[in-house]
């Protein structure tokens, strides 16, 4: 693994340096309220303030009703179809559903067999990567997986004949390209990490034929086998994480650097990096974290009373991590429900019985219903809360037989496609630069020369 860097900055000095970044940049919360300032991009009721219009995906937890925002059963829609209606569709006709949410999301429109099969060729011939990048992933193991598939796409850069040309033809191409590619960068990553050689280690090239989903385990494991049932609950993961309208921190990351013109890899890489965090798409493994801290610290797991007490000892910052939040509880537009949950609790009910492990899904279950009554308890307006997708995805990963460091990977190989569709449309629609503003709050104050400070 990599040599750390050691920290050779006096603890004194360093907390001198952070006493002056507190007293120098401290801002009194009532300044924000003062100046209408709307802190994430939210108006006062939560809603998210309007910034940009979008044919991709609509993400629906609200309506606003004589001015007031009204909580409604949360729907995804891509393209103007349900996510719900894709995932069933696939399903009850046996087969995958990935490649063609893709062609979804990136064309605006279902495939025929005809387009299916053609586009699925067309991932088939992109998946293999440059020897030299493939030889370089392989060669430079790092402890975090996001970042090293991050450095993998900026690398892809290098091996681009026209990296900087944002036409839209020529973006689609490098986007197609890193939609096939990502799944085989991360098992790559992954490989790269878990070998214990001194020389690479040797990975198997993807297969053609093979879904999104049969070619990420089949390179991920050591024998590369994978039961149906596993392709298929990882195909619906991902199905289910593809897009989330333009709103969300990684997709408009993704709008914002592109609206610089900056290339292809530059504002991917961005959107990695903006998933990676906690608050993000690192969700799934902080609520496995939790959950395991939960199942180890509560005896017994059918108490009800003992399981709500240590949710209010996370939420107090007496356990937990210590930042007093409750992973996989709340999200930023739906409130009532999150339609990808129950898809995806359905799913954790089915494979925590195959696998004896229905107690553990219990306890989840009992912490997605006494989760939102506790984390309201002492406030005085009540806020409407439910459990999102991460809560169970982390839970069905693992029963998959997953490693964690892999849980927000797998999350990236899905949402990248949402990514290159907003990318798309934001070049299409020729938008200017994205360039909020920040209220300055200095006095203005002379030079003083040095001799005289």
């Amino acid at each position: 693994m990599t040599q750390k860097t050691k920290n050779t900055l006096d603890p004194k000095l360093l907390s001198k340096y952070t006493a002056m970044c507190k007293a120098t940049t401290a801002i009194d919360p009532a300044l924000y309220e003062t100046y209408n300032v709307k802190r994430g991009l939210r108006n006062p009721d939560g809603s998210g303030v309007l910034v940009g219009l979008t044919r991709i995906g609509c993400v629906h937890g609200y309506m606003i009703s004589e001015n007031e925002k009204v909580a409604v059963p949360g729907e995804l829609i891509y393209r103007g179809i349900n996510v719900k209606d894709i995932a069933a569709g696939c399903q009850a006709e046996g087969r995958m559903g990935y490649e063609e949410c893709c062609y979804l999301v990136l064309f605006g429109t279902l495939p025929d067999k005809k387009q299916l099969a053609q586009w699925c060729d067309v991932l088939d011939a992109h998946r293999h990567l440059p020897e030299g990048l493939k030889k370089t992933i392989l060669a430079t193991p790092g402890d975090d997986l996001m970042n090293s598939i991050t450095r993998a796409i900026l690398g892809a850069y290098v091996y681009d004949s026209n990296p900087d040309d944002v036409s839209v033809p020529n973006v689609l191409r490098q986007c197609i390209a890193l939609v096939a590619q990502i799944p085989v960068m991360a098992a790559y990553a992954y490989k790269a990490k878990h070998h214990s050689g001194k020389t690479a280690p040797s990975v198997r090239l993807p297969r053609k034929g093979h879904s999104t989903a049969e070619i990420f385990l089949s390179l991920c494991r050591a024998d590369g086998k994978f039961t149906a049932l596993e392709a298929g609950l990882l195909d619906l993961c991902l199905i289910l994480h593809a897009e989330h309208g333009g709103g969300n921190n990684s997709a408009f990351t993704t709008r914002v650097v592109t609206s610089s013109h900056s290339d292809t890899y530059s504002s991917i890489a961005a959107a990695m990096l903006s998933l990676k965090g906690p608050r993000h798409g690192g969700a799934n493994a902080s609520v496995m974290r939790q959950m395991n801290e939960i199942k180890a610290k509560v005896k017994d797991w059918t108490n009800e009373g003992k399981v709500a007490d240590y949710l209010r000892k996370i939420l107090a910052k007496k356990a937990g991590d210590g930042t007093g939040l409750l992973y996989g509880l709340g999200h930023a537009v739906y409130t009532i429900s999150d339609p990808r949950t129950g898809m995806l609790r359905e799913q954790a009910r089915a494979l925590a019985k195959k696998n004896n492990r229905e107690d553990e899904l219990a306890l989840y279950e009992m912490v997605e219903r006494l989760g939102p009554t506790v984390f309201n308890e002492k406030r005085a307006k009540p806020r409407g809360l439910c459990v999102n997708v991460d809560f169970y995805s982390g839970f069905v990963y693992d029963m998959l037989g997953i490693s964690s460091d892999l849980y927000t990977p797998i999350f990236a190989i899905s949402r990248m496609v949402g990514w290159c569709a907003h990318r798309v449309e934001e070049l299409l629609n020729g938008g200017p630069i994205v360039r909020p503003a920040f209220k300055a709050l200095n006095e203005n104050a002379p030079f003083t020369p040095l001799n005289q400070r």
